[in-house]
């Protein structure tokens, strides 16, 4: 039965996402992937996840662990939350934080909440795939964030009343962002904030990433710097968004979001429509892990990534011909590569898989026009150090044949 005719015109707007059918690729025998943003499955913290589940579900908190729970997300949680916000310069309480089902869920809410169809969201060109995904429901369209560029308040204003609607939000990934591995330095965000005012849109500050900073000068969140600006969250526009995807466990699916209560309160509404809660048990372990665990195995992710990210870039350098450029990140799980501009990198990917058995994501699906068909990421967080030299190898073998 062909349901198409059934489907709201937001449908049409909902693609199937590329990087989650490239992570079919995984399962390959002898492909060199780097194609999954996804965290090393081998230093997750199981041993200390299965003690913490078990102390959930014992005799005097089982009761607890397997029922409904408040929308807003299991307490101890969120005042840790709180509490690691604080240390990066967001001082706030568990009443400003609610728990997601992943930052996903929160960009899919934020879409829900702010976007009327024909509004316009700010991004990067590229962005994250998977913010596109969230927003595109709701129909928005779409313009270039400047955020150093000669591009006024004034000039996204009057395109997006032109298209019928008005800036409602900025989105970006501040550190080492998903897919180019960069950093916005405090210069731009501050920019962004000033931005923001002028249009009166608010911004939504994708923090996935914000823990794995490897090297360089440490900088503030967006967040942290409006309440440097405004003396407390509540008055503050910006929304930051985090995960324990990218550190502890993507599997459990627990995200959360910091802004000033009203707009806390107003996503709670969401969570009620939506799943009620994210599972409690998830929550009771994530919580214990968290507070016992966090700091030590962040740093062991610093130890490992940062050796492959410099084995990729020594690899890039060593290897790459003449034309083929690439970002050099400061933390996180992605290099941005920009070949010359007749190379279209969906045609390199299927010569690259077919012939010498290496994926990355092609870059155009990272741009909300379809464009920057002569870019890639690669992601170097599921590699150790030989196994990205050879697959840098392979790589730049089929590139050589395209130029």
């Amino acid at each position: 039965m062909d349901f198409q005719h059934y489907f709201a015109t937001r449908a049409s707007r909902m693609k199937a996402s590329e990087i989650r059918e490239l992570l079919k690729l995984l399962d390959r025998p002898g492909v060199i992937s780097f194609a999954g943003g996804i965290p090393d499955a081998s230093y997750f913290p199981a041993k200390q996840f299965g003690a913490a589940f078990q102390d959930a579900l014992n005799s005097e908190t089982s009761g607890t662990a397997l029922q409904y729970s408040i929308s807003e997300g299991f307490r101890p949680l969120r005042q840790w939350l709180a509490a690691e916000m604080g240390k990066i310069g967001v001082p706030c309480t568990e009443d400003n934080i609610m728990i997601t089902s992943g930052s996903q869920q929160a960009l899919d809410y934020l879409g829900k909440m702010l976007l009327s169809p024909g509004d316009t969201a700010l991004v990067n060109w590229p962005t994250y795939l998977g913010a596109l995904g969230a927003f595109n429901a709701y129909e928005p369209r779409y313009d270039k964030l400047s955020i150093n560029g000669n591009r006024s308040a004034a000039d996204f204003a009057s395109d997006a009343e032109a298209a019928g609607g008005r800036v409602k939000f900025a989105y970006l990934s501040a550190d080492f962002s998903n897919p180019t591995g960069e950093t916005v330095d405090r210069r731009g965000r501050e920019n962004l904030i000033d931005t923001a005012e002028e249009l009166d849109c608010v911004i939504i500050e994708d923090a996935a990433y914000q823990s794995l900073r490897y090297d360089g000068e440490v900088i503030p969140p967006i967040l942290a710097l409006e309440i440097e600006r405004k003396g407390s969250i509540e008055e503050c526009r910006t929304i930051y968004c985090g995960s324990f995807s990218k550190t502890l466990s993507p599997g459990l699916r627990i995200g959360w979001v910091c802004a000033a209560e009203p707009l806390i309160s107003q996503m709670v509404l969401l969570k009620q429509a939506g799943d009620l809660h994210v599972s409690t048990v998830n929550q009771m372990a994530m919580a214990q892990v968290a507070e016992a665990y966090f700091d030590e195995h962040v740093d062991t992710l610093h130890r490992v990534y940062s050796e492959r990210r410099d084995a990729m870039l020594a690899a890039l350098v060593e290897m790459m011909p003449e034309g083929v450029e690439w970002t050099k990140p400061e933390g996180g799980m992605f290099v941005w590569m920009t070949l010359p501009a007749h190379v279209d990198t969906t045609e390199v990917f299927k010569i690259a898989i077919e012939t010498e058995n290496v994926a990355f994501v092609p870059g155009h699906s990272f741009f909300a026009d379809g464009s920057g068909r002569n870019t890639m990421r690669l992601s170097f967080s599921c590699a150790d150090q030989e196994t990205i030299r050879e697959g840098i190898r392979r790589l730049s073998k089929v590139i050589k044949t395209v130029l």
